[in-house]
């Protein structure tokens, strides 16, 4: 069996499991976090990757509506390692709270249904956008559920690139419209990345509009238009795609805050959303 051990435990969140556990409820109690868990029935989400410190507030908000099911995890490749379309089809990933198994027979699907889907284990060895979400489920949910990691590889957010996106999004919905059990597809992703905090602001809300409207061709062009700094682009665009096909109508924006708003610092700050498609 291949067993991924945590590689961003002791930087991104807590080492310690009774300390982790801390840190993820001080997420929900935080001043911008959402304080209590009140599930929702939602098809996908959008959800930052940061330090818990500075995000794990934001993704808080998408963590007290998740219900109890599988999840598809959608991340993208900060490293540049591995497949372009990364999927880790069998084995488990640990964090200190314990293990996460990956869904098999479905990832098996996954990569028959989808010629762009590669098994690969090199692009998850050292990324941290999948990883970070799993305490947040473990939290809720310990290990009575099941995931599938997929690591998007940074292209520019070209047409070509989206049209790849589409083959990849709308085969995810094909095979989970096949299911028994409940799926939901995560994005994990952060917005923009070291500009002024008023900048952020104004640009992200720009292409998060794009986002809650489900058009990912504009969501694309609004990128290209702002030179928007956003390393999930791929990753959201896949989620968009495949929520629509499975009946998703519109999105919500949960949460929206930078890292200035923990730390004080406006002058470089990093975008955090909080998103569902339902």
């Amino acid at each position: 069996m291949i067993i991924r051990q945590p590689t961003v435990a002791g930087m991104f969140y807590n080492l310690n499991s009774e300390m982790l556990k801390k840190q993820i409820k001080s997420c929900f109690d935080h001043k911008l976090g959402p304080k209590k868990i009140e599930e929702e029935n939602f098809i996908a989400a959008v959800v930052p990757h940061a330090g818990y410190p500075y995000s794990g507030h934001v993704a808080a908000w998408t963590y007290s509506k998740i219900p109890k099911c599988n999840y598809i995890i959608l991340g993208p490749n900060h490293s540049g390692f591995g497949s372009r379309f990364g999927l880790m089809r069998e084995g488990l990933w640990k964090t200190p709270l314990g293990s996460a198994n990956i869904e098999d027979k479905t990832a098996k699907k996954l990569i028959e249904s989808c010629p762009l889907l590669e098994f690969d284990i090199l692009s998850h060895e050292s990324e941290h956008s999948i990883e970070v979400q799993l305490p947040f489920l473990q939290y809720r949910f310990g290990e009575d559920f099941k995931f599938i990691p997929i690591c998007v590889m940074n292209e520019f957010p070209s047409f070509d690139f989206l049209e790849e996106c589409k083959v990849v999004g709308k085969s995810i919905a094909k095979v989970l419209k096949k299911e028994k059990k409940k799926w939901i597809i995560i994005a994990s992703s952060d917005f923009s990345h070291y500009i002024p905090y008023d900048f952020a602001y104004a640009t992200d809300k720009y292409v998060i509009d794009a986002i809650l409207k489900l058009d990912e061709k504009d969501f694309f062009a609004r990128i290209q238009e702002k030179n928007a700094s956003i390393c999930g682009f791929g990753p959201i665009a896949i989620t968009i795609i495949a929520a629509k096909e499975l009946g998703a109508k519109k999105g919500e924006l949960l949460k929206y805050a930078t890292s200035g708003d923990v730390t004080q610092d406006r002058s470089s700050v990093v975008g955090y959303g909080s998103i569902i498609l339902e």
